[in-house]
């Protein structure tokens, strides 16, 4: 592969800015779960434990990178990264290795705000819906990134809210 390999967010957010509750997502959206795998294949992503805990086991198809300071923290299809910069230097080696041009970083809320100032692009859905819960993604500075995409998500029988897909690239 030539050329750079992006940092690159893939995030759910409610219009209030809540990503989670209790450790899980906080809406029931199958429609954007679809989307989450169409983006991220192939790919590796890099997530904080409680969020890999959440999910319960590696990603297929994807390179798995889970950051946490546990020590001996382990798992089988899981690569281990201590830091966050470690994961993102960890996963452009494996894009570059698989000829892909992006990182995905999925979350959680503390793994977003430290690897922010990397990010180049955010696949952003933003549900029409406020919920309640205890994780936000942090606020984005408007001077610092242009909306590039925007579709409705098809609403699908058994998703809870409606929603968007935007795609927001950095500027600059």
């Amino acid at each position: 592969m030539t050329g750079k390999v992006r940092i690159a967010f893939v995030v759910a957010t409610a219009e209030n800015g809540l990503i989670g509750r209790n450790g899980k997502l906080p809406w029931r959206l199958p429609s954007d779960l679809k989307r989450f795998r169409q983006v991220t294949l192939g790919k590796p992503v890099v997530m904080g434990r409680k969020t890999y805990d959440s999910i319960g086991k590696p990603l297929d198809g994807r390179e798995n990178i889970v950051v946490t300071r546990q020590a001996g923290f382990s798992r089988p299809g899981v690569h281990v990264a201590s830091s966050v910069e470690q994961a993102l230097a960890l996963g452009q080696e494996l894009a570059e290795g698989r000829g892909v041009d992006e990182v995905m970083v999925i979350g959680g809320a503390e793994v977003y705000r430290v690897a922010l100032p990397r990010a180049e692009r955010i696949y952003l859905t933003l549900v029409h819906a406020e919920p309640e819960g205890d994780a936000r993604f942090h606020a984005l500075d408007p001077q610092q990134w242009r909306e590039t995409a925007r579709e409705p998500m098809p609403h699908g029988p058994n998703d809870q809210f409606s929603a968007e897909f935007i795609v927001l690239d950095r500027q600059g």
